[in-house]
């Protein structure tokens, strides 16, 4: 996975401050991934677990749905470049709340 840097005058295009719209992305970031984690939960739910009743108690027994699930979300763009991509794609609208 190579690193892609991000030039911080796209980002002012954007937002009128950087540093806010960082913490912006943060968010997004957080729900993304929360969004992923209950979107993997119930797709693993919906698998049937292969419980062998063997004497053997240290042996893992491989599922080959559950690998698959677990690879398709692998292979899927990290939370943090999805929010930074959706800002600078203008996707993202925030106004920062003034202090009274």
């Amino acid at each position: 996975m190579s690193i892609r840097p991000i030039d911080l005058r796209q980002i002012d295009e954007q937002a009128s401050n950087v540093y806010e719209a960082i913490i912006v992305c943060s968010k997004r970031s957080r729900q993304i991934n929360e969004e992923q984690k209950l979107e993997f939960n119930q797709l693993l739910s919906t698998i049937p677990s292969t419980n062998s009743n063997s004497d053997d108690d240290g042996e893992d027994f491989v599922n080959p749905q559950q690998i698959k699930v677990s690879l398709e979300f692998e292979k899927r763009k990290k939370p943090h470049l999805r929010a930074l991509d959706s800002l600078l794609a203008g996707e993202i609208k925030f106004e920062i709340k003034a202090k009274n």
